[in-house]
């Protein structure tokens, strides 16, 4: 392994962590409405755990509200479970075919309690990159055939993709608070 492979890896490595970090953020609700937010539940279609959005139409119908359309008439019931059983704090409504999920208000100590979290999401991150510079930096000493001059150039580098990184984690961070924190 050279060090253009070493930077090259460190620098995929924590791209994946802030796509992690953007992933898991989608996931916390602020008090808008949008189908992001059902991606992690799962339903049992024919014996097979499977995502909702590939069992059925996710759309907003309006700011508050996510309209569930399943492509079965019976797998209506299932994904009104797999919603009520969420953790999403959520009361589903069947109307027919149609299941519509109304986003409650947050209330200010909930608001605080997600920023918490978000923060929290944002830390470990962050300890994932600097777990990866200190792997890259690890794997830089290892290289025998390259000079002091080069390990230290190639540290610097390294430190400059590690800053990027807890920038952009910073970033995503704030920017989920300042939504979460918009009444």
């Amino acid at each position: 392994m050279n060090i253009a492979d070493i930077k090259k890896q460190a620098s995929e490595k924590m791209a994946k962590s802030l796509d992690t970090l953007k992933h898991d953020l989608a996931k916390v609700r602020t008090g808008r409405a949008h189908t992001g937010i059902l991606d992690h539940l799962r339903v049992d279609y024919y014996g097979a755990e499977m995502p909702i959005n590939q069992v059925a139409n996710v759309t907003l119908s309006d700011a508050r509200t996510i309209s569930i359309q399943p492509f079965e008439k019976k797998m209506v019931q299932a994904v009104e479970k797999a919603i009520r059983d969420s953790d999403l704090g959520v009361n589903p409504a069947v109307t027919g075919d149609m299941i519509r999920v109304p986003m409650p208000a947050l209330t200010e100590e909930r608001r605080k309690e997600m920023a918490k979290i978000v923060k929290h999401d944002g830390e470990n991150a962050k300890v994932a990159v600097r777990n990866i510079r200190r792997d890259a930096l690890t794997h830089l000493k290892d290289i025998e055939e390259v000079g002091e001059d080069e390990e230290k150039r190639a540290a610097a580098e390294i430190q400059k993709l590690t800053d990027k990184a807890i920038a952009d984690i910073d970033k995503a961070v704030a920017d989920k608070e300042k939504d979460l924190l918009a009444v």
